[in-house]
């Protein structure tokens, strides 16, 4: 029974350290896409980083794109819990415009991991049986404003979130002016707050 029970505080050990380790590297990661950009973030790079030795990364991530797809789903998470902070704090009638807000301002505030959560070619699955949950978590946020308005709220939501996203990327990159931000946001939560028969009608000419 000693001999068991010790064999397993060591494994729980071993997987507390892993994922001290793992945590550590994306930190890192992220910490230095935020001051130089990705193609700065590289395993050569983070392991004079955080000194730990390349192989350590590899035995970790498998390749730099599986540390960067890492912090891809991490952000996924962490926008899911602004978009379902936004949503349920919001006051009734104003959920639309809450998750709006802080969709864009996570864009606006976290430009790196925004980017490669969006922008970098990341073989991430989406809408798929292999789609991480955290990746599901975020878009059930969207999702849930739309519940009951139609018989296709995947829809609704797919239109908001591309909406949302294209306003964010068109700002990162200058192409919009941020001066009318707020009058877009106004404008756009006033095409998704229609009254539940007239978004029906709006996806069933879909």
């Amino acid at each position: 029974m000693a001999t068991k029970l010790a064999a397993n505080r060591i494994a729980e050990r071993k997987l507390s350290d892993r994922q001290a380790r793992r945590a550590q590297i994306i930190s890192a990661a992220r910490r230095i896409a935020e001051l130089e950009g990705w193609s700065n973030v590289t395993v050569r790079r983070l392991s004079d980083e955080i000194s730990y030795s390349q192989p350590v990364l590899y035995a970790h991530f498998g390749s730099r794109e599986g540390i960067l797809a890492a912090v891809a789903i991490e952000g996924f998470q962490e926008i899911g819990l602004a978009l379902e902070k936004a949503r349920k704090r919001a006051q009734r009638g104003d959920t639309v415009k809450s998750v709006a807000d802080a969709y864009l301002e996570f864009a606006v505030s976290s430009p790196a991991l925004y980017e490669v959560m969006f922008s970098l070619s990341l073989s991430i699955p989406f809408d798929d049986a292999a789609t991480p949950p955290e990746l599901r978590f975020g878009f059930s946020q969207i999702l849930e404003l739309f519940q009951g308005q139609s018989s296709k709220p995947e829809v609704l939501s797919e239109l908001f979130w591309a909406s949302l996203h294209g306003i964010a990327e068109l700002t990162r990159t200058k192409r919009f002016p941020r001066s009318p931000q707020k009058e877009r946001v106004r404008a756009l939560v006033e095409l998704f707050n229609l009254p539940r028969d007239e978004t029906a009608q709006v996806v069933k000419a879909r």
